[in-house]
């Protein structure tokens, strides 16, 4: 015995239904089937309810005693972020090597970035004989540890385009998987997109040796303050 779901018991009080279909559902109620009559009924008298408060007009004292309570608030017009620049303070290839050692073979990349209150731990591991790699960080507020940063969208890009995306978790970390290309950037979204953080990422060939393509070098964001993006 097949039953029906609220949706179509909705449109049966509603007389939506085709001539055949409802046909069978009068046929099913006919069974004497406890559940489905019930909600027929349930749903036949809110049909008939709706109809009657159609015919009454409110008030208007009523609706702007609800818009008082509940505001309309229009969405704010989308604008485009604000890219902020970038303070390097820890760069892992740039760290002098142990003494007593001519020259270390660095498997990743790590790096410390910092704009304001806001630092950004960024480590880059590739993967060995691909060109896959994995980023791995966390953002933080030096200024105000206990700051939420949950929930920002972090996500990297060349260009345009989006080659992969996550959102950080209830500590400010993240971690994604992406195919290494030239000129890519981690990109972190504060304040709901209004402001953006922008990263270059470090170019990684695990093979039998490192090979760094030394154009693409981190560098730091263009101008003294933020920008346009």
């Amino acid at each position: 015995m097949r039953h029906y779901g609220i949706e179509e018991w909705v449109d049966f009080a509603r007389g939506l239904m085709a001539e055949a279909e409802e046909a069978a559902m009068q046929g099913h109620l006919l069974t004497g089937c406890p559940e489905c009559q019930g909600m027929a009924k349930f749903c036949s008298k809110f049909s008939g309810l709706c109809r009657e408060m159609a015919d009454h007009t409110v008030p208007e004292w009523v609706i702007r005693n609800a818009l008082a309570i509940c505001p309309v608030r229009k969405p704010k017009a989308p604008r485009r972020a604000l890219r902020l620049p970038m303070e390097l303070i820890y760069d892992s290839m740039l760290a002098p090597a142990p003494a007593g050692l001519r020259s270390t073979w660095h498997r990743g990349w790590q790096a410390l970035y910092r704009n304001g209150d806001c630092s950004v731990d960024v480590r880059v591991e590739p993967e060995m004989h691909s060109l896959r790699a994995a980023v791995i960080g966390q953002i933080s507020n030096h200024a105000v540890p206990k700051n939420c940063m949950e929930g920002l969208l972090v996500y990297v890009k060349q260009g345009r385009l989006v080659v992969a995306e996550t959102r950080s978790n209830a500590f400010g970390e993240f971690q994604m998987e992406y195919e290494q290309r030239g000129r890519l950037q981690l990109c972190v979204d504060l304040e709901n997109g209004s402001r953006r953080l922008h990263i270059p990422l470090r170019r990684l060939i695990a093979d039998s040796a490192v090979s760094l393509d030394r154009a693409e070098l981190p560098v730091l964001d263009e101008g003294p303050g933020p920008r346009a993006d």
